[in-house]
């Protein structure tokens, strides 16, 4: 099916003591050999993303942490969704809430503990989809990474578990605030394991854009996945542009359970990505793809990835770009503290010279900021 994608334009200036001064645009445009280079003209710089809003410095995945990413100046934020017992899509990285949530001190869910296999790995834990909306709002999220981020700990506590419509109602909100249009990146979390136990998040996210007026060409939504076939059908179903998200290792869920036994590398070749270009519009990838590390983890020169998207007609989004040592190269490190803050402009520096058309960021004022020297 021909669809027109979204080239979301880059934002130019930063929020400063709150204020936002920055405006963004959308143009649409047709799929093509031709299209990724048609789209990156005129772009005032690679497009940053909140990834799972701002959680360098709020809980990630709360209103908080969104609003604090749209005010910072980004135009577009990252939503996992993952599905209750009753149908409801919240926002959570992933299913498992034990390490996001305060359920653990909940005596009334102490049953609710259990272990599944998601994916092909066994976890422990409570599971959104064995919990109604009205249970998980008695819930309270906390930090995720309390070790490399202690400051965010004060917020635990704080704030609710929230839906997908309270993310797009807050943006709705804030862009009528900020006078600029201001969109979200769903991603569609395990497709192919909730499908398995029929609850699948597919038809739930298709039905909340179409309830919201979203499902348009020129709406401010981009689906993401690291699936293939559930992608293929959005593609015949919605009119949004698509992401294909891949990892430097393993394959896709629905690749091993049908025994597919193509892996993400095999996505990322040329042959791959235009393969992919066939019903998506950007591709995701970890950003290791892009520019691999040593033995010593230290940056090297960059692969062929985004030069081979591009002629497949694919944007390039890479994830997730964040200021702690821990993610940071070796080399950009400021010391041995893992929680400390490194040389992250460098980084950015390095992807953007790689020519990434935009990028999922944890603190995306530093993105921003790294985008502004540009």
């Amino acid at each position: 099916m021909v669809r027109t994608r979204l080239a979301a334009l880059a934002l130019t200036g930063l929020a400063v003591l709150g204020v936002v001064t920055v405006s963004g645009t959308a143009v649409a445009k047709e799929k093509g050999p031709d299209a990724g280079a048609t789209a990156r003209q005129g772009h005032d710089g690679p497009v940053i993303v909140g990834h799972r809003g701002a959680p360098g410095y709020r809980p990630e995945h709360t209103l908080a942490s969104y609003e604090l990413a749209y005010r910072q100046g980004v135009n577009w934020v990252d939503v996992d969704l993952v599905p209750t017992k009753d149908g409801h899509l919240v926002a959570r990285h992933e299913n498992e809430i034990g390490g996001t949530t305060d359920v653990a001190e909940h005596p009334e869910f102490a049953d609710r503990k259990t272990t599944k296999v998601i994916d092909g790995t066994e976890h422990t834990g409570w599971f959104t989809e064995d919990f109604t909306l009205a249970e998980l709002k008695t819930l309270r999220a906390v930090e995720r990474i309390p070790q490399l981020r202690p400051h965010n700990t004060i917020y635990d506590g704080r704030f609710e578990v929230v839906t997908y419509q309270e993310v797009l109602d807050l943006t709705k909100r804030l862009g009528r605030e900020l006078r600029r249009t201001l969109g979200t990146y769903p991603e569609v979390k395990h497709s192919t394991y909730f499908d398995s136990i029929g609850n699948p998040v597919e038809p739930k996210l298709v039905e909340i854009l179409k309830r919201n007026g979203l499902d348009r060409h020129n709406a401010p939504v981009i689906i993401q996945s690291f699936e293939v076939n559930n992608l293929k059908e959005l593609d015949r179903q919605v009119r949004v542009p698509l992401v294909q998200l891949t990892l430097a290792n393993g394959a896709p869920a629905d690749f091993v359970a049908g025994d597919d036994p193509r892996t993400y590398a095999d996505l990322v070749t040329p042959e791959g990505l235009r393969e992919i270009a066939r019903y998506a519009d950007y591709l995701g990838p970890e950003k290791n793809q892009i520019i691999p590390r040593d033995a010593d983890g230290n940056l090297t020169s960059p692969s062929s990835l985004v030069r081979d998207a591009h002629a497949a007609g694919l944007e390039v989004v890479p994830f997730t770009f964040r200021n702690e040592n821990a993610f940071l190269p070796a080399n950009l490190r400021s010391s041995d503290d893992p929680a400390a803050w490194g040389d992250a402009f460098a980084e950015y520096e390095a992807f953007f010279a790689a020519g990434v058309d935009g990028l999922f960021a944890d603190q995306p004022d530093t993105a921003l900021e790294a985008r502004q020297d540009r």
